[in-house]
C-alpha cells in the first residue's frame, strides 16, 4: 500500500486521547473499572452504547449497557464452532439489544466468496457457511437481543420511552489479501459506501482513511471512500475496529451552517497490538478494553 496518501477528510477538531472524553451530547470512555463503570450523565436521558470488536472468540468481561454494538471478526475463520462460542458468548450478555455485524476473519458469513475461497483457510472440507451465518441470525439469536446487519440498517427504542435510535452496519473493508468482505479501492469502494445512508450510528469493519487507522508501521490503511462519506452522513457514532492497534476515539465537530454537529468515532478493537499493547496483556484488557459510550438521547 503507497505511503503518503493525501485524505479528503477534514482536520479532526477534537481527537482527544484521554480516558474520558467529555463534549456536549457525548461522553466516552475507553478506560475504566470493568468492575465499577462511570455512571452514566444525570443531566437529560442518555443511551449508553458499549463498543466491542475483533474478539476473535476469546472472553472478557464487558460491562452493562443499553446497547452493544459488536464492530466484526467475531472468530478466527469462520468456523462453526468458533461462531457459535461467539454467538453463545454474547447471547449471555444482558445488554437488552446487540447490534453485530460480520468482519474479514469471518469467512463464512461471506456467502457469495467463501465458495470459491474456502481451500486457503480450511484445508479438509468446507465448513456449513449457512450454518455458521444462522447462529446469528436464527430464532435463538434473536431471543437474545442479537440482531446481525449485512448492509442493512435497524431500528431499536432504548427503553420505555426512550429514543429510537438507527442503526446501518457493513463488513466490507479495503483489500487485504483477499480475505472476506473486501472491495478494492477507489470506484468499488465507492459503490459501498455511496449505499450508507444517513444513520444515528454507523458500524462498518474497517475504518475511514485517517481516523484511528495507523499500523504498527506508521501507515494510514482505512478507507477513503468511507472518509468521504461519514464527512456527507455526520453519524452521532461510529463504530469500527480491524486495525487493532488503532483502538480508542476521538470525536470530530462538523460545521453545518451556524450550528456544530458531533460524530463519536470508536475503534473498538478488543485485540492488544501495536503501541498501547503491554506485556501480556489480555484480550478486552488495559488500553484494549470495551468503549463505552453515552449519548444524550434528542
Amino acid at each position: 500500500m503507497p505511503k503518503g496518501r493525501k485524505s479528503s477528510f477534514p482536520t479532526i477538531s477534537a481527537a482527544i486521547a484521554s480516558p474520558t472524553i467529555v463534549v456536549p451530547g457525548a461522553v466516552v470512555h475507553t478506560q475504566y473499572d470493568v468492575n465499577s463503570p462511570p455512571p452514566k450523565p444525570t443531566e437529560g436521558r442518555w443511551t449508553r452504547f458499549v463498543c466491542i470488536s475483533d474478539t476473535h472468540e476469546h472472553e472478557f468481561p464487558v460491562p452493562p449497557g443499553d446497547v452493544l454494538v459488536h464492530a466484526g471478526d467475531l472468530t478466527h475463520t469462520g468456523q462453526v464452532r468458533g461462531v457459535r462460542a461467539a454467538a453463545a458468548w454474547l447471547s449471555s450478555m444482558p445488554h437488552p439489544h446487540k447490534i453485530v455485524i460480520a468482519g474479514n476473519h469471518d469467512l463464512t458469513f461471506h456467502t457469495s466468496w467463501y465458495p470459491d475461497n474456502w481451500r486457503r483457510w480450511h484445508v479438509r472440507a468446507p465448513e456449513d457457511m449457512h450454518e455458521a451465518k444462522g447462529l446469528f441470525t436464527n430464532e435463538a439469536a434473536r431471543n437474545a437481543n442479537i440482531t446481525y446487519l449485512e448492509d442493512a440498517g435497524c431500528e431499536v427504542q432504548v427503553g420505555t420511552g426512550g429514543k429510537t435510535w438507527s442503526f446501518y452496519g457493513s463488513p466490507w473493508q479495503p483489500e487485504f489479501y483477499n480475505w472476506a468482505f473486501n472491495y478494492k479501492r477507489g470506484p468499488e469502494a465507492k459503490q459501498v459506501v455511496s449505499k450508507f445512508p444517513k444513520t444515528d450510528i454507523l458500524i462498518t469493519h474497517g475504518p475511514p482513511y485517517s481516523i484511528l487507522d495507523e499500523t504498527e508501521g506508521g501507515e494510514r490503511v482505512g478507507c477513503e471512500e468511507l472518509s468521504t462519506r461519514v464527512a456527507e452522513l455526520r453519524p452521532r457514532l461510529h463504530v469500527f475496529g480491524h486495525i487493532h492497534e488503532g483502538h480508542g476515539a476521538v470525536v470530530h465537530e462538523w460545521a453545518v451552517g451556524n450550528r456544530v454537529e458531533r460524530t463519536v468515532f470508536v475503534n473498538a478493537a478488543n485485540w492488544p497490538q501495536g503501541k498501547q499493547r503491554m506485556p501480556f496483556q489480555q484480550f478486552g484488557h488495559g488500553a484494549f478494553m470495551p468503549v463505552i459510550v453515552d449519548l444524550l438521547e434528542e
